[in-house]
């Protein structure tokens, strides 16, 4: 198995570029906050062939992006445990991120790896397209691409 790597200062031009092919900028706005690709620590697996960013804010590591470029081999949960080593060395208690109400494998991922479903904010993405228009009204699965989902674990 490939090895996973942190993201390196050096790194900042490919993870914007990634970020702007994956996520369609290079900022993510979750709930309602602006998270540019140079504010965020992260974990890269093999040769970008996975790719998970987070923040740490206190005692709390909010995960912002993961992308896995190659399904069903391991890459996202290794990229998860990963994290959730790193965030226990820095003293987090609590686990968190963000997905949009179309989202369902990553729902069920994120369940099936010890995450809950914690909150739901109605109409939160329908806020955040006026600040990054590129996020479409349509989704996974051809789901109205409106709410923010929020899971948490306690670590």
């Amino acid at each position: 198995m490939a090895g996973i790597r942190h993201l390196a200062e050096s790194d900042g031009p490919r993870l914007r570029d990634f970020w702007i092919d994956h996520w369609g900028g290079d900022v993510m706005i979750v709930h309602g906050d602006a998270i540019r690709f140079d504010e965020v620590q992260g974990l890269i697996y093999g040769a970008w062939n996975g790719v998970l960013t987070y923040v740490i804010c206190g005692d709390e590591c909010e995960v912002v992006s993961l992308n896995s470029l190659q399904e069903g081999i391991g890459i996202a949960t290794s990229l998860i445990a990963e994290v959730i080593k790193e965030a226990r060395t820095k003293g987090c208690r609590r686990m968190v991120l963000t997905t949009s109400n179309d989202n369902l494998h990553a729902l069920g991922f994120y369940q099936r790896h010890g995450f809950a479903l914690s909150g739901i904010r109605p109409g939160a993405i329908n806020e955040t397209r006026k600040l990054k228009p590129s996020i479409p009204l349509i989704g996974e699965n051809k789901i109205p691409l409106r709410d923010e989902i929020e899971l948490e674990m306690l670590i």
